[in-house]
């Protein structure tokens, strides 16, 4: 990793760059909490003017991110955007759904949340077999095992209906620990048969949308910032962005020879590594 620069904050590099691509789940909270230097950092870049885009994995649409980061502490004027994986499904359906696009959908959504498809006039079912679409948006791994998803799922992998991963997260955080994401079910809604489009981080529509969000690309010196080296270390990669890896997210308990087969495994490599989302 001798080309991998370590940083104690994002002070020591702020000023190299004017649009900032930052993962909320294990860089600014943990789901119940701001980590403890997140807010500051915010503060400090929007004093700077830079653009700060929030960019997620999260099968919601982006106001129900923006409302739920304020309940956790975190201000709209914070940030300049927020996009969502959730998000750009929404508009790719919107804009499909017109020209005779599966409307039958099996919604399968953390805490069975049906925003992501609000506005949308697709009916939704509630197994596998009547299903002629399944947008999986987000897991109960913290409270539904496994198998039963795939349960559900079985019968509409064997007639190969299509599935939309707006969650591509194989683990995610919870007030219980780490659990499986929506990433793992579509893995395996995969091994079933079943075909999965990925829409989010590392895949280049969710950073099309964002780039769109924020002005385009044009002139500007990019950084993602985030927990993952497979979604968030990659897509900035794929994009030409520098990259930032907090150590403290999913990663916290891994070693420098973890992290080295992780970057080989995944083709990425951060350019610089911090132990948290900290100002200095």
């Amino acid at each position: 990793m001798s080309s991998l620069r370590s940083i104690g904050g994002l002070r020591e590099i702020a000023d190299d760059y004017d649009l900032f691509l930052i993962d909320q789940f294990g860089v600014l909270h943990d789901g119940q909490a701001p980590y403890p230097d997140a807010i500051r950092v915010l503060q400090a870049l929007k004093s700077k003017g830079k653009t700060v885009t929030l960019v997620s994995n999260s099968g919601r649409r982006s106001e129900a991110n923006v409302e739920r980061m304020e309940a956790l502490g975190f201000p709209r004027d914070l940030y300049d955007h927020f996009v969502t994986s959730g998000e750009v499904a929404w508009h790719q359906l919107s804009a499909s759904i017109g020209t005779g696009e599966a409307r039958r959908c099996l919604l399968l959504a953390r805490g069975g949340l049906t925003s992501a498809v609000e506005g949308l006039g697709l009916e939704l079912v509630e197994k596998g077999a009547d299903a002629d679409l399944i947008l999986l948006a987000g897991s109960d791994g913290d409270s539904v095992p496994l198998e039963d998803y795939l349960e559900k799922l079985r019968p509409a992998a064997e007639r190969k209906v299509p599935c939309l991963c707006t969650n591509p997260d194989k683990i995610m955080i919870t007030a219980a620990g780490l659990r499986y994401g929506a990433g793992r079910i579509a893995e395996e809604y995969e091994a079933l048969g079943g075909p999965v489009e990925w829409i989010g981080k590392p895949w280049p529509s969710i950073y099309r949308f964002a780039l769109d969000r924020s002005g385009g690309a044009e002139g500007k010196r990019i950084i993602g910032i985030g927990d993952s080296i497979e979604h968030d270390i990659a897509g900035a990669q794929g994009i030409g962005a520098s990259s930032l890896l907090i150590k403290g997210g999913i990663l916290i308990e891994a070693d420098e020879q973890e992290l080295s087969d992780l970057f080989t495994e995944y083709g990425a490599t951060p350019n610089f590594l911090s132990q948290s989302f900290v100002w200095d």
